[in-house]
């Protein structure tokens, strides 16, 4: 088994994901990648950031709930009118994703790099969620919420995320079957949830040494 390992992390807002996959990175010394790929994908497409920003994690809605639309892979070249569009903004982190995943050992967070990279077997999909409770007290310790604000702002930001996910890969964000760990970081906490992921990459991993 290759040493040139990926970690995803799909997570609940305030769950604690993000903070669990930088703990993990500085534990296994990997990169860590989230809102950084939208800056690499502007980069690499020449498309404005502030387009990536607006659309990160979510997708436009109208009257109706969006449809569906897989994720192909294919790119939609310059001269098309369809440039700048939503699916073609995806379609540049994913290829960001790939060419991370190509490149080091590294953990991406969120952006559906679990589907993007289903095909390989070097990947570690994680889904870090607490119960609401949990969250919210995560969120009030570093907002200035109040308890139904700060259910009210989780609850609005997981249905983003889950129609992104939706939206491009064709399957429900928090179905347990699209990923290989789901921890509750509440039972061990943000630091030993970090370490059990990365046992788990030393058990599946074994040629991995870590220093």
């Amino acid at each position: 088994m290759s040493d040139n390992f990926v970690i995803t992390i799909a997570r609940g807002y305030g769950s604690g994901g993000r903070t669990i996959g930088k703990l993990l990175s500085e534990k296994l010394n990997i990169p860590f990648y989230d809102r950084e790929l939208i800056y690499m994908a502007s980069e690499e497409s020449g498309i404005n950031l502030e387009l990536f920003g607006k659309l990160d994690e979510k997708v436009k809605k109208g009257f109706f709930d969006p449809p569906t639309r897989q994720y192909t892979g294919e790119l939609i070249p310059p001269e098309s009118n369809d440039f700048v569009s939503d699916e073609n903004l995806f379609n540049y982190q994913a290829k960001i994703i790939k060419e991370l995943a190509d490149k080091e050992p590294c953990i991406i967070v969120g952006r559906c790099a679990d589907f993007i990279l289903r095909d390989r077997e070097n990947v570690i999909d994680a889904f870090i969620w607490a119960p609401m409770t949990e969250c919210v007290k995560n969120v009030m310790a570093l907002e200035p919420l109040s308890e139904r604000e700060a259910e009210k702002k989780i609850k609005k930001i997981n249905k983003h995320r889950s129609e992104y996910y939706r939206y491009y890969t064709c399957r429900e964000w928090n179905d347990y079957r699209n990923y290989e760990l789901c921890l509750d970081s509440s039972k061990l906490g943000f630091e030993k949830s970090a370490e059990f992921i990365k046992a788990y990459v030393g058990i599946k991993f074994a040629s991995f040494q870590n220093d």
